[in-house]
């Protein structure tokens, strides 16, 4: 059974930071491209940032330059390092992991985070 489970959510003032967690487990992590997305109410899921199985990284223009996607396939886990937050960063943070490809992709996801910026 596939498992992604959150954690490192919470209240934080414009301009602190916070770190995500992900811990993985069910998968073969280290071939799977992981990655953040956020939801906040009223708006649709959107990618915050991405990793895959190789060296490569993706971001959201609106976290570039502030956030930092990192992975540690020794502890199944990936992270997600918040800096500069901003009140529009506020919304419901998902962990991402896609593995396979064609008939054997598969998507999973965790169960979400909460992240809060006070102004």
């Amino acid at each position: 059974q596939v498992q992604l489970v959150e954690s490192g959510g919470g209240l934080v003032q414009a301009g602190g930071s916070l770190r995500l967690s992900c811990a993985a487990s069910g998968i073969i992590f280290s071939i799977a491209t992981v990655g953040w997305y956020r939801q906040a109410p009223g708006k649709q899921r959107e990618l915050v940032a991405t990793f895959t199985s190789g060296i490569f990284t993706n971001y959201a223009d609106s976290v570039k330059g502030r956030f930092t996607i990192s992975r540690d396939n020794a502890k199944n886990t990936v992270y997600l390092q918040m800096n500069s937050l901003k009140p529009e960063d506020t919304a419901f943070y998902y962990c991402n992991a896609k593995t396979g490809g064609g008939s054997n992709y598969r998507n999973y996801w965790g169960q979400g985070t909460q992240v809060t910026v006070s102004s």
